[in-house]
């Protein structure tokens, strides 16, 4: 847990949560974090397997998947390739769009000449810039007017070399967990603070507001459970993912992202989904633990 990515403190909450599971379950835990000594302190402990709880740079993105694997140390969620994938917003929207999922229309800009891009004549505002490679809405920006775009590109390549300028939809917010291959009951998510799921509306208490299983039809429901599992199978994931999705106000879905570690805090959503489908933290945290202990004997 850990990690030098953004989603730092986040992860400590994640690991935190899953160590104390894990040690209520009965197994020899201990928590490592992602450093410079981290593989000789992996070395050291010589673990049956390793419960990834970061989040981000670094945590999954596969690089740590890479250095577990160059070890020969299983560990939970997806693998190098299904991580970097997921992690990179533009590729995952060029495999949704290319297997007909619904996905709104955007364009990728590359900040690192050091030339401002211009509004892209092909996108009308609003549009949401987003970093390329990073998550938890970190750098997520609504823009509404031409200086918002100047101001938000601006403010992404003091830090990211490419953003995606993306469709607005306004609408309602959906996320939709898989655990093993069995998609989770749909939450519908209200941010209480900022106008869209932001950082703040995601970890900080009262942000957000879950309503799990979502009030929406079943028809509905099924449909994101449907495009949920096609999405954590396109993008080959494994143990678990969540998909989140924006429904235009005509009754339209949309895929926003997906996420290959989805976050174990106590603001998280999958935890609220798996309380939803009847499994409690520390079941969670059993299978997944379960699923990594069984690559190991495979």
């Amino acid at each position: 847990m850990g990690g030098r990515s953004a989603e730092r403190e986040v992860s400590i909450q994640s690991g935190t949560l899953a160590l104390r599971a894990l040690r209520a379950l009965g197994y020899e835990a201990h928590s490592l974090d992602y450093d410079e000594k981290f593989v000789d302190a992996l070395r050291d402990i010589a673990p049956d397997a390793v419960f990834n709880a970061l989040h981000g740079t670094g945590g999954e993105d596969g690089e740590i998947q890479g250095v577990l694997e160059y070890l020969n140390v299983p560990y939970t969620g997806s693998a190098l390739e299904g991580c970097a994938l997921a992690m990179d917003k533009h590729l995952t929207k060029k495999l949704i769009a290319a297997e007909g999922l619904p996905t709104a229309v955007w364009d990728i800009f590359d900040l690192s000449a050091g030339t401002l891009p211009l509004l892209p004549g092909s996108l009308d505002l609003p549009l949401v810039v987003k970093p390329r490679f990073e998550g938890s809405s970190v750098g997520v920006a609504i823009v509404r007017t031409h200086e918002q775009w100047t101001t938000a590109v601006l403010n992404a390549s003091k830090s990211y070399a490419q953003v995606l300028a993306e469709e607005y939809v306004d609408g309602r917010e959906f996320a939709c967990s898989v655990l093993g291959e069995e998609a989770l009951p749909v939450v519908e998510i209200v941010a209480n603070v900022d106008d869209f799921y932001s950082y703040a509306a995601k970890y900080d208490a009262g942000g957000s507001t879950h309503i799990v299983p979502a009030q929406i039809d079943a028809d509905l429901a099924a449909r994101l459970q449907t495009l949920a599992l096609s999405v954590h199978r396109l993008l080959g994931l494994r143990d678990y993912s969540r998909t989140d999705f924006i429904m235009s106000k005509e009754g339209r879905p949309y895929v926003l992202e997906v996420n290959a570690l989805p976050g174990l805090a106590p603001t998280s959503l999958l935890p609220d989904a798996c309380s939803a489908a009847g499994i409690s933290y520390e079941a969670l945290i059993d299978r997944l633990t379960g699923y990594a202990l069984a690559r190991a004997v495979s």
